[in-house]
């Protein structure tokens, strides 16, 4: 049925439910595998198509409980859900537990977790079907520290702990003396950095979150070149010899690249909706927070871009990139 509904073609559908007539599967362990069991429920585990099916299937049996973004997303099995009071997402969360269990799907109580925002915050959280949810003021999602006050200062410290056990399953070639000094170059910046930077581009990024992975980024290189901070050796110097350009301009590329692509879309897509949400109230007193346009404003004012610009890919590419010295060696 999910298939028709998203005009799949017949003889692909066909072709698919041959491949689940009749499964059956085994169990692999130390002690040997196990004779063959037939398969009732679920996906085939493995399979490249398994999850474009079951995408398919959520999709199409709450297609008619979906409200426009952003107060639904869907990506695979983790679902967001977003109302303006707390009733009407208790009426939200109840609606989807009840469509799913009749179609034989199972909301996880126990992973389920609900956050308030605002400025007046109550106590209380939702209940489903006499089980409350647990409510945090931080959550983890798609690999993003959500925090209910917009802080980003918990991401930062969540990437830069991941980019630092990436770092020690590769310490056999960095902290190695014997490897040369472009090979370690090279698998900094294409295995270690990219985990610290993943999700950054959507930072509202202040000094202290700039802090934390230029420090993290210092000791590593520092570490890597068996330098401490004893051997009075400037971090110009280090980058330098490594070839590594600051963390924080990858940041600002990482964040102005994005913003180009979001200018270029067209529709209602998430991130065009995002750009263009307007938030009700008034911004509380004292000094206001950074927002993300503001660091955009910032960054294109740095590198001489403007709005209008976002259409040249040529020129957006060439302006917002920052190359490490590095890259010139990889050519050679």
């Amino acid at each position: 049925m999910a298939l028709r509904i998203h005009g799949i073609p017949e003889e692909y559908v066909r072709w698919i439910k041959m491949l689940y007539s009749r499964p059956t599967s085994v169990v692999r362990c130390a002690a040997g595998t196990s004779k063959p069991f037939p398969v009732q429920v679920g996906v085939h585990q493995g399979s490249a198509l398994s999850p474009l099916l079951f995408i398919l299937c959520v999709d199409a049996i709450t297609r008619d409980i979906q409200k426009p973004h952003p107060w639904c997303l869907l990506y695979a099995d983790d679902v967001m859900l977003a109302a303006e009071t707390r009733e009407e997402l208790q009426e939200e969360v109840q609606l989807w537990k009840e469509r799913l269990q009749r179609y034989g799907l199972r909301l996880n109580i126990a992973k389920t977790e609900y956050m308030e925002c605002g400025a007046k915050i109550e106590d209380g959280t939702i209940c489903v079907d006499g089980n409350n949810l647990k409510k945090v003021e931080c959550f983890k999602y798609l690999g993003s520290r959500i925090t209910s006050t917009g802080d980003v200062l918990p991401d930062a410290y969540g990437r830069a702990n991941s980019a630092w056990m990436k770092w020690r399953t590769t310490t056999g070639i960095l902290c190695d003396k014997k490897m040369p000094i472009r090979l370690k170059s090279k698998v900094y910046r294409t295995v270690v950095r990219p985990v610290a930077l993943y999700g950054t581009e959507c930072w509202a990024a202040t000094k202290v979150t700039k802090q934390v992975l230029h420090t993290m980024e210092m000791r590593m290189l520092r570490w890597s070149m068996g330098l401490t901070l004893k051997d009075k050796v400037s971090n110009e110097m280090v980058r330098s010899a490594l070839g590594v350009a600051p963390i924080i301009d990858k940041v600002r590329e990482a964040r102005l690249r994005w913003f180009g692509h979001v200018l270029r879309r067209e529709g209602e897509s998430v991130a065009k909706t995002a750009l263009t949400l307007e938030v009700k109230g008034v911004r509380p007193r004292g000094r206001p927070k950074t927002r993300w346009l503001d660091c955009v404003k910032t960054d294109m004012a740095e590198v001489q871009l403007t709005t209008r610009d976002a259409n040249n890919r040529n020129k957006w590419k060439k302006r917002c990139s920052t190359a490490d010295p590095a890259t010139t060696w990889d050519k050679r």
